[in-house]
């Protein structure tokens, strides 16, 4: 489809310039990352104030995941077929309307359904706003620079989720996390209609049946993961979910395998590099946002804490992720991604294994400076894994590998929260909670790491990137 005829625009929208359509893309995003951090600090709460088990506090942090994981390749299709800044604002408004509905949830069944609606409207916004912010810098250098700045607003966003989190519900309830979406949200609309250019728009095939396989197989899998213990994991019910997601898993691949029209390009799985990197990040979603769920139930529970206090105990937990970021950049440009890759989720997946001996009772600077180091092998891991999949797609299939690894993060997000839900909700007691969690945490990581030693080869060895 060809994109609009241009029509009068004041310069200010034509050419911006300066860090205004930074900051007004970054709101939308910034308000995600919050809401996704944030809301595990809440938890305790919301159980509290509507009744909900365990497994309904699954729901709440995974309801939001799966429709995000599950749409965020069909907003990339819907922005490029109708424009990126559609897209983008209608996505934030239907993220704010969902945010309204979480702070005015009379049950819990209503709150996380409130919170899928959150998630379909950050699946259409997220993709755009990358797009929008680099058509709005045209200079290269200069969208470098923003891009840069981006990604710190990112990753300061998500370690301070919880502390944002801690100081809303300790100061006006649960309920605020999900409202203060609304005054940011709005100022969030009213920036990006008046300084956001809009994008061009580019002729896309939708693959529907592809994406209904994807996201029938997806929400399956969900349930079996959580409502597995509820149920019985031998219950008709649990069979029957476990089976549609084979079904639609295996409809889904043969598809991708032989269809005219596949959700992802083939020419990305010449090389086992790029699937092996989107495991990896699956893998590392699944423990990082598995082990946020854990010691957020932990902290409160456990050790009681309040909303505060576990946002303060969190937040150098969370921090030390952007420290290894920063790290990551110039160990991948003297050795290259393996050296980071391997390092750093090997150091991950030696601390967590270590953790699986700690008693509940433990002292809490021990374990919190144990997962921070962790954390941070993972955060020098992270944008060396970034750095292989763009090397492999090349300029020609950047896109879609970046919605793919975006999505198969999200879907190890969701994974890890169901998992370790599964291991609190079987085992009794936080002495035995803990080293089954920690386990399954630590055996991901070893997992990825082992992925990298074995397909994930030095500059030298590698292949070469698409064209």
């Amino acid at each position: 489809m060809a994109a609009q005829c241009p029509t009068p625009v004041n310069l200010a929208v034509a050419a911006p310039s300066g860090l205004l359509p930074l900051i007004t893309l970054a709101i939308g995003f910034v308000m995600a990352m919050l809401d996704v951090t944030a809301v595990n600090v809440a938890l305790a709460d919301i159980s509290h104030s509507l009744r909900v088990p365990l497994s309904g506090l699954v729901w709440v942090v995974d309801g939001y995941t799966l429709t995000f994981a599950a749409l965020l390749l069909v907003g990339g299709a819907l922005a490029d077929r109708y424009g990126a800044k559609t897209v983008y604002l209608s996505g934030l408004a239907v993220f704010m309307l969902g945010s309204a509905l979480c702070g005015a949830a009379p049950d819990g069944n209503t709150l996380i359904a409130a919170r899928m609606l959150q998630g379909v409207g950050s699946a259409l916004f997220m993709p755009s706003s990358l797009s929008l912010l680099t058509h709005a810098y045209q200079d290269e250098r200069v969208r470098a620079r923003m891009l840069g700045t981006w990604s710190a607003i990112v990753a300061v966003a998500a370690a301070m989720g919880p502390l944002v989190g801690g100081v809303l519900v300790n100061s006006y309830g649960w309920r605020s996390v999900f409202l203060i979406n609304l005054p940011v949200g709005l100022l969030g609309l009213l920036l990006a209609h008046s300084v956001i250019p809009a994008a061009p728009k580019h002729s896309r095939a939708l693959p529907v049946f592809s994406h209904a396989l994807g996201i029938g197989g997806l929400a399956s899998l969900c349930f079996t993961l959580i409502e597995g213990p509820v149920y019985g994991w031998s219950s008709a019910p649990i069979l029957a979910s476990a089976a549609l997601f084979v079904i639609a898993l295996t409809l889904l691949v043969r598809r991708e395998l032989r269809g005219a029209e596949p959700l992802l390009p083939r020419a990305l799985f010449d090389t086992p590099r790029f699937a092996a990197a989107n495991v990896i990040g699956f893998l590392i979603n699944f423990s990082a946002f598995g082990q946020l769920f854990l010691l957020s139930l932990f902290l409160q529970q456990a050790r009681g804490s309040d909303a505060l206090h576990t946002g303060l105990q969190l937040l150098p937990v969370m921090a030390v992720f952007s420290i290894g970021n920063l790290l990551s950049g110039r160990i991948t440009a003297r050795w290259g991604a393996r050296l980071p890759m391997l390092g750093g989720l090997l150091l991950a997946s030696a601390l967590t294994a270590l953790l699986t001996t700690i008693k509940s009772d433990a002292p809490y600077p021990l374990l919190a400076l144990t997962v921070a180091i962790a954390n941070w092998g993972v955060g020098i891991a992270v944008p060396a894994m970034t750095t292989t999949v763009m090397q492999v797609a090349g300029r020609s299939h950047a896109n879609s590998a970046a919605a793919a690894l975006n999505a198969n993060r999200q879907i190890g997000a969701l994974v890890g929260v169901a998992i370790i839900g599964s291991i609190l909700h079987a085992a009794s007691g936080w002495d035995n909670r803990l080293p089954l969690a920690f386990g399954a945490i630590s055996l991901a990581y070893g997992g990825a790491a082992l992925l990298v030693w074995r397909y994930i080869k030095s500059p030298a060895q590698s292949g070469r990137a698409l064209a």
